[in-house]
């Protein structure tokens, strides 16, 4: 197993290198600026003294009902029954005047619509700026595809199955579950230590699904069995990240936060499932009680999943979330008995980072889009078509929609495979959020948007200046789909075919990552902005 700190890999280099590039315009204690901000500003400075950290969590059910369609994959799935329940699982923390809410879903990604609408009835019901909202999905594959849904019932338009009724209900209830689990989180709040630690998975669960093979090429999902498969293509990050939420009056945990970089794709089938967080979640309450949360966010695992090449068994969902569990439960009594033996009196200061980065879209080319618009109608017909060709119509459809909102598509164009709202005709460039949230020196939890190489993240916890970092993919949207390093892209396959920004994306999200990281570090408020525009035009 490639232990994530010794990894020695070519596209480990090149961030690096990328990185040294990356930090001359973005400044090592310099925020980028959010969409807004037109001018400089000079915020004020970090408070001088430190009041309690309060905490809270909570979580709401949002599983849809049976026969709603699933998400995941390239071919429509109707829901036939539960395996376990889906969760909207939310943390607040506040200090200082500071208060911030993530939210994990278990969803396979937060299309920017419904963060847009969670968020927009959260700052109205709590005055929390909606910039310190983070969303993020833990990227099931047994979770529901609400995409059209949702769009057709914030357009108040009948949903196509329920004329009778204004939009969804299931789009409705999510949004409702979303934003209540968020308000519950708040009247929750008490005041709480945050206790960090990694542990090393020594049971191996995760493994690079890319290869190299004899002609020099990388392909995706290739095992064993292809004597043209010389070897593994990159890296796996065997930490697993786990912080103790503990209360401050009786010391007792209340959450439990975890992040591992593997895909949640170890059920598929047609019921829904939480996948192997599950399985985490049922080790928490076993021994620390049923009101304890597993919060779990999905690290980088863009090219990693559970299919180990040199066997032809795949590991299973219960031994994948009963391994992660052990060492979850493991870590955390750990951490939580080390801070008995050495308690401290000082109350590290809770520190929030957001940036605003805008990632450059790739261009299809008008016979590609006509090509798609064609070919997605025959697929969803049930005619056969090559996985990679229904991959790329896919990919330039969404691209079409994002840069140009062609008059062509609409909800119920059966080309129309992602209806979106916020996002339409939004340019050349995505402007995605980068967040970082830190407490005193030893804890930063980074959230990036879209499925994200797990170099990538490897990058962002080689040099954070915190003790423990834990790197959080799939937030606040899901639209970039994948994010290979600059090296991958021109090794294509699977997840380059299946990317929307150009090469180098990854990378911009990491050097925004770091800026954000060491500029809490330094304990500097950012005094320097960037517009958007002045980042695009690098």
């Amino acid at each position: 197993m490639v232990r994530p700190l010794d990894a020695s890999v070519r596209s480990i280099r090149f961030i690096g290198i990328w990185l040294i590039a990356c930090l001359v315009w973005s400044g090592l204690d310099h925020s980028v600026a959010t969409a807004d901000e037109k001018t400089p500003k000079a915020p004020a400075s970090e408070p001088a003294s430190t009041s309690s950290l309060l905490i809270g969590s909570a979580q709401r059910d949002i599983t849809p009902p049976m026969g709603f369609p699933m998400s995941g994959y390239f071919h429509e799935r109707l829901a036939t029954d539960t395996r376990d329940p889906l969760f909207a699982k939310a943390v607040v923390f506040e200090q200082d005047g500071t208060t911030v809410v993530w939210v994990v879903c278990d969803l396979v990604g937060i299309t920017r619509d419904l963060y847009e609408e969670v968020v927009r009835r959260s700052e109205s019901l709590h005055g929390i700026p909606s910039k310190n909202h983070i969303l993020s999905a833990t990227h099931s594959h047994t979770a529901p595809d609400y995409k059209a849904h949702l769009v057709r019932h914030l357009r108040g338009e009948p949903n196509e199955n329920e004329k009778g009724n204004a939009g969804s209900p299931y789009a409705a209830d999510l949004i409702d579950g979303i934003v209540g689990a968020i308000a519950d989180a708040i009247s929750s709040k008490r005041a709480a230590k945050l206790l960090a630690g990694n542990a090393t998975q020594t049971v191996p669960v995760s493994f690079n699904r890319r290869s190299v093979m004899k002609d020099g090429s990388i392909r995706t999902w290739q095992g064993e069995s292809n004597p043209n498969r010389l070897r593994v293509a990159g890296p796996i990050d065997d930490q697993l990240g786990v912080i103790a939420v503990v209360d401050s009056e009786d010391n007792r945990p209340f959450a439990i936060c975890s992040s591992y970089a593997l895909h949640l794709d170890t059920v598929g089938g047609t019921r829904w499932s939480a996948d192997y967080p599950a399985l985490m979640q049922r080790a928490v309450a076993e021994s620390f009680g049923d009101d304890v949360l597993s919060i779990f966010g999905a690290g980088t695992c863009g090219d990693i999943n559970h299919s180990d090449p040199s066997r032809k068994e795949r590991n299973s969902c219960e031994f994948i979330g009963h391994a992660l569990g052990e060492t979850l439960v493991e870590e955390a009594r750990s951490i939580m008995a080390e801070s008995i033996e050495t308690p401290s009196d000082a109350t590290p200061q809770l520190k929030y980072r957001h940036a605003v980065v805008p990632l450059p879209l790739q261009t299809p080319t008008k016979q590609s889009i006509a090509r798609a618009k064609a070919l997605i109608p025959r697929a969803r017909e049930g005619e056969k078509i090559g996985f990679e060709d229904l991959v790329a119509a896919n990919r330039d459809v969404q691209l079409d929609r994002l840069r140009n909102n062609p008059a062509w598509i609409d909800a119920d164009d059966p080309a129309n495979v992602w209806p979106m709202i916020a996002w339409k005709g939004v340019g050349d460039h995505l402007p995605v959020d980068v967040s970082t949230i830190t407490l005193g020196d030893e804890l930063a939890i980074v959230f990036l948007p879209g499925e994200v190489f797990v170099d990538l993240g490897l990058a962002i916890k080689r040099h954070s200046p915190f003790k423990t970092t834990l790197v959080i993919e799939l937030s606040n949207c899901v639209e970039t789909a994948y994010l290979p390093t600059h090296a991958a892209y021109a090794q294509g396959s699977y997840e380059v075919i299946n990317s929307r920004t150009k090469p180098g994306s990854g990378e911009k999200l990491v050097a925004a990552a770091l800026s954000l990281l060491r500029s809490a570090a330094a304990d500097d408020a950012p005094a320097k902005y960037e517009t958007l525009s002045e980042l695009t035009a690098r």
